[in-house]
């Protein structure tokens, strides 16, 4: 066996040293940028806390408002109930009465104005707790934009309102310029409740439901029975079918008259004749008030849309705010602290929605698990979920990268979230062209051609039961699939890893569950516009919010002060 040279061993050595120092240093960076620990990843998780080494990664924790008021931290300024009254107030008015007034707003209930002032008046007295700690506090988080934030969204709010008491305000004019009998209760109906009659009463959601089903219904009975003889008809049947045929003789008979008269009545008018330019005038006004309806139709969508987002606004006020009063996602924390706030907070909305629909909003839409009372032609709510995972996979993938350094490898943490990411994206593509009537139609058209080839029976072409609703199980793949890559997900602590654990299975709980409402609808879909309400969408809305709600709070910031404080 040939011998090395000593100085040959020695060179050999070096580099074998070399290669472990710079391991170790890329260890020590990656380590220090993904906030997190990397050399315990492939070990067993611990069980007891290293604070050697979490010092290593992060600074200390510095002071907080939270540790002035309930540590001790703060003698003489320590003012705790002032915060907890604007936490009390302000979650009031966000979570109860604007929602409150939104739900009475839909259906133009007559004590939706109690609800907007008592929004506003538990909005002032929050700002005004908030401003008396803030006098009475030093200020111990540097850069924050809770309280500029907070003022925007009020001004948002503000705006809404604002457009209410002017449109209250133009109902009046209008009430009193129409010269109608003044009665109390017209005026109270008409001008300030904004009912045109008394069926605007019901919800805008629910208005017309049951009469529109009825419609439905017979419809479904007259398309279904096309062979129907005359003498089954009804007198009312048979009145309205000669009233029709008589309007289309009349139209024809002037038609004709117009065409042959020898009274020109080009004799006076050139070629215009006058009703030909009253027709003119008509069509011009329609079209001026197609367009104006159009605008209304706009303004209203986005009076809702910004409406319902103030509940989503407040949700992250409420975020934020916890974040600064206690101190936390800051240095190397930030990175994971708003990743987890922000998936989580979506999951969290998720829920929230998910058990909106349950309780029947959107039901104008279809998207209460009903069929849709308007025959438009809507989105439905499976496209629309399949949309924005495509929008959060889409983003998430060159997001991952946020805070690397050009030329950095790609951690393994990276390469799971991109890979989840890129699921995301392509599933909620193949979701949206399920969802697609168009992509429908192509991929039906060789089976209804091979059908009129054979020339089968009428009923071989009809569209099967199921066409009346969505069975698209991507969104709850999704979702199934993430919380089960979370749940075994690598973690340096085992409390860590028991945590994620608990919201990755809370995300499959509610998969298996929409799975089930799809199931149980495949049996039997729903025919009416009313909201069916399955059971499995009240528990997998709940499964969902509260894995969001884990997951937000599952950073590795908070799980270490846990464990400070021996809460594992």
């Amino acid at each position: 066996m040939r011998s090395w040279p000593p100085a040959r061993l020695q060179g050999l050595a070096l580099i074998a040293a070399l290669f472990v120092v710079s391991a170790q240093a890329s260890d020590v960076l990656l380590a220090s940028r993904d906030g997190s620990h990397h050399h315990h990843s492939h070990g067993a998780p611990l069980t007891v806390l290293n604070e050697t080494e979490v010092t290593m990664y992060h600074a200390p924790t510095p002071e907080s408002y939270y540790t002035i008021d309930f540590d001790g931290a703060g003698e003489g300024t320590r003012y705790p109930g002032w915060m907890v009254a604007h936490i009390i107030f302000m979650s009031l008015a966000f979570f109860v009465a604007l929602p409150i007034g939104i739900a009475m707003r839909s259906v133009k209930h007559a004590a939706r104005g109690f609800a907007v002032f008592a929004f506003w008046a538990l909005c002032a007295l929050g700002c005004v707790s908030s401003s008396l700690y803030k006098k009475l506090t030093p200020n111990m988080y540097e850069g924050s934009v809770h309280t500029l934030q907070g003022y925007l969204t009020l001004l948002v709010a503000f705006s809404l309102s604002a457009i209410d008491v002017l449109a209250v305000l133009r109902r009046i004019f209008s009430f009193f310029r129409s010269r109608k009998l003044f009665t109390v209760k017209a005026f109270w109906q008409t001008a300030i409740l904004g009912r045109k009659n008394d069926h605007d009463q019901y919800s805008v959601e629910y208005s017309g439901l049951v009469g529109e089903a009825e419609d439905f219904e017979e419809s479904k009975i007259s398309l279904s029975s096309p062979d129907r003889q005359s003498g089954d008809l009804d007198p009312i049947e048979e009145y309205t079918g000669d009233t029709a045929q008589w309007a289309s003789n009349v139209h024809h008979h002037r038609h004709h008259y117009r065409k042959h008269s020898t009274a020109s009545e080009r004799t006076l008018f050139g070629n215009t004749s006058p009703s030909r330019s009253l027709d003119q005038i008509q069509q011009v006004k329609g079209n001026v008030n197609s367009a104006v309806g159009l605008l209304q139709r706009a303004g209203k969508g986005c009076f809702v849309v910004v409406e319902r987002f103030l509940v989503f606004a407040g949700l992250w006020q409420t975020l934020l705010g916890i974040v600064i009063y206690t101190g936390g996602c800051r240095g190397n924390y930030v990175n994971g602290c708003l990743a987890h706030l922000i998936k989580g907070g979506i999951f969290w909305s998720y829920g929230l929605v998910t058990f909106a629909r349950f309780l029947g909003s959107f039901a104008d839409l279809g998207w209460a698990w009903n069929q849709a009372p308007h025959s438009k032609s809507y989105v439905s709510a499976e496209f629309t979920e399949s949309f924005v995972i495509f929008i959060y996979g889409a983003t998430n993938m060159w997001m991952e990268r946020f805070g690397a350094n050009t030329g950095d490898p790609f951690t393994t943490k990276q390469i799971q979230h991109i890979g989840i990411a890129v699921m995301f994206c392509f599933a909620g593509l193949i979701g949206m062209g399920i969802e697609s009537k168009l992509i429908r139609k192509w991929l039906s058209s060789l089976a209804f051609t091979a059908s009129r080839t054979e020339r089968g029976p009428p009923e071989s072409v009809e569209e099967p039961h199921s066409y009346t609703a969505s069975f698209n199980p991507f969104p709850a793949l999704v979702i199934g699939v993430t919380g089960a890559a979370m749940a075994a997900h690598a973690q340096t602590y085992l409390f860590q890893v028991q945590i994620h654990t608990l919201w990755g299975n809370l995300l499959v709980s509610f998969s298996v569950l929409r799975c089930f409402t799809y199931f149980f609808l495949w049996l039997r879909p729903p025919k009416s516009v009313l909201p069916s309400r399955p059971p499995t969408e009240a528990l997998g809305s709940f499964f969902l919010a509260c894995g969001g709600l884990v997951f937000m709070f599952s950073t590795e910031e908070v799980t270490i002060a846990a464990m400070r404080r021996g809460r594992d």
